[in-house]
């Protein structure tokens, strides 16, 4: 649809009037949200929800002759509710689909049922009629035929709060060629008012959940739904996205895998963002990549090592990394011919960087303390940094912790992604017999300044799993871990962790030494002082302990989804 005059722009698209319409969306009134609809159909679903989970799993789970019907339905009425709830957030958009696709994410917490069911939303989010997306375009940036050859009317991707269209610059010589190609992204139509209703629900519905102790003792659902809100807030300020994807753009400027768009200020307001368009091959398409001679492993590769210096060297990182926000691009600055030793260079290009996620001083010091301590498997010093990070209740047996958590990183450092994912059921519930303490005490809780840095991690391995099932993330956190140690990183720790850090190494050498060689050889056994039959216990567990995330918060987070995942069976 070329926009070359205001006219020619409304012949495919404008009613007789010659004037965009504006389609009401769902659930309005004169073109206007019917926000009191709204307010009361998320209240109404989720008391629903809430109520079937009182009735059945927390009293009924605690009558015999219902606890085993409970338990066996369990899988399927969780999926039966995820499948209902995906089913009104694509009808409501909004912050529903906003909020599926980050519970979608937390694989770490809820059950798969959930998390598969929802995992869809990712790519169902009904796109806004062009009509409604043109009268934006021109409330922001006036007479388009100015500033562009030609729009596209299809959008290239529909997401909870805009979409993105492909246009091309008007040439500054005045011609009607077509110039440079770029992505618009465009809020959807009162897009502020939605959003401000469904936050205000479900800031309700946080405050119900509190009413049950064993939430209410781990997790601060409020503060968490703030949390929540005040990132989606940012993300529909396009000005202060554009700040951030400049920011990305100096952070990997000289990164020789990592692509950031630029941005086109002058088309740019607080509701439109214009990006350079970098047409690509989605991350999750492998064979794409194969095709043009892209060597899936190295993109895990490249993904892994971008992550680590968003989080480790910057304190700065994207917090959105689901597969629609990220491409990789063969290079075609760089000679490669098929048949050359390696895969095809490439550019993994980041876009969409309205949800961002910042890493406070304090907390950088311990997420990198608890890197070195994976690596040097120190079950004491992990156990101490995920204290000071938060995870653990006031009062928690620390001693008992530290007991797990060496059980769980001797058994299972040097596994790969593969072996990670798919634990076998009757090894975890071993496991969770031979810490039924720990079980029924549950000492854990959800710090509220990890809600969008555990969701990046696990979207993120779950990329990398996808790209090279075989990759050894213990190799790769080693390697980080001697990193940081070595040069203490470009964010210098202070000098007490500096030296309790490195203490360990300068101590003890040689059996340091030892356990990298054993590491990249795969030779790892457990040394401990127990008797035989417990170390023939402890082998039953070797195959398969850790369920979902392997990321730097590895042996603390796994042993809290298994016992979580233990309490909720036995509740």
């Amino acid at each position: 649809m070329t926009v070359s005059t205001p006219e020619q722009a409304t012949t495919l698209t404008a009613n007789g009037s010659g004037r965009f319409p504006s389609p009401p969306p769902s659930n309005s009134v004169n073109g206007r949200p019917d926000t009191q609809s709204r307010y009361r159909r998320i209240l109404i679903f989720f008391a629903r929800i809430i109520a079937h989970l009182v009735l059945w799993d927390v009293l009924g789970g605690r009558v015999p002759i219902l606890r085993q019907w409970v338990w066996r339905t369990r899988p399927e009425r969780f999926r039966q509710w995820a499948r209902r709830f995906r089913a009104v957030a694509v009808e409501m958009g909004g912050v529903m689909i906003k909020l599926g696709q980050f519970l979608s994410a937390r694989v770490d917490v809820l059950p798969p049922e959930i998390t598969e069911e929802l995992q869809g939303l990712q790519d169902e989010v009904p796109p806004v009629p062009s009509a409604a997306i043109f009268q934006i375009l021109q409330a922001e940036l006036g007479d388009l035929s100015r500033r562009f050859a030609y729009i596209e009317p299809e959008p290239l991707a529909a997401a909870s709060l805009g979409q993105a269209h492909r246009a091309w610059l008007r040439p500054a010589n005045g011609t009607t060629e077509r110039g440079e190609a770029v992505v618009l992204k465009v809020q959807r139509p009162s897009i502020e008012e939605i959003v401000g209703v469904d936050l205000d629900a479900l800031r309700l519905v946080a405050r119900w959940v509190m009413y049950y102790s064993p939430i209410r003792r781990r997790a601060d659902a409020p503060a968490l739904m703030e949390e929540f809100a005040r990132t989606l807030w940012e993300e529909l300020d396009y000005k202060a996205e554009a700040d951030n994807a400049e920011q990305f753009a100096i952070m990997f400027a000289n990164n020789e895998r990592v692509y950031i768009p630029a941005v086109y200020r002058q088309h740019s307001t607080g509701r439109v963002l214009a990006l350079e368009d970098v047409e690509a091959i989605k991350i999750t398409d492998i064979e794409g990549m194969a095709a043009v001679g892209i060597d899936s492993v190295e993109v895990a590769d490249a993904l892994f090592d971008a992550y680590f210096h968003q989080i480790f060297r910057q304190g700065f990182f994207h917090a959105d990394p689901h597969p629609g926000n990220l491409f990789v691009k063969p290079r075609t600055d760089l000679a490669w011919t098929e048949g050359d030793e390696g895969g095809r260079p490439f550019w993994l290009i980041f876009v969409d960087f309205g949800m961002v996620g910042r890493v406070a001083d304090l907390m950088g010091d311990n997420l990198r303390k608890v890197l070195i301590s994976v690596t040097q498997r120190d079950a004491r010093q992990l156990t101490e940094a995920y204290n000071n990070l938060g995870f653990f209740l006031p009062g928690a047996d620390l001693e008992r912790i530290i007991e797990a958590q060496d059980t769980v990183l001797n058994r299972i450092w040097g596994r790969n992604l593969l072996e990670l994912a798919r634990p076998d059921p009757h090894e975890v519930q071993e496991l969770g017999k031979e810490f039924r303490d720990l079980l029924f005490d549950f000492p854990f809780q959800v710090p509220q300044d990890f809600i969008y840095l555990g969701r990046a991690l696990g979207m993120m391995s779950g990329l990398v799993s996808l790209l090279d099932p075989q990759i050894n993330p213990w190799y790769k956190i080693e390697h980080y871990g001697l990193e940081l140690i070595q040069q203490q990183t470009t964010q210098a720790l202070s000098w007490a962790t500096a030296v309790d850090l490195i203490k360990p190494y300068l101590t003890t050498p040689a059996r340091i030494q030892r356990l990298l060689a054993a590491a990249e050889s795969g030779r790892l056994q457990v040394q401990n002082k127990a008797d035989r039959d417990t170390l023939r216990r402890l082998d039953r567990l070797e195959k398969r302990i850790g369920q979902l995330s392997w990321s730097v918060l590895g042996a603390a987070g796994m042993i809290t989804a298994v016992l979580w995942w233990r309490r909720k069976s036995e509740e």
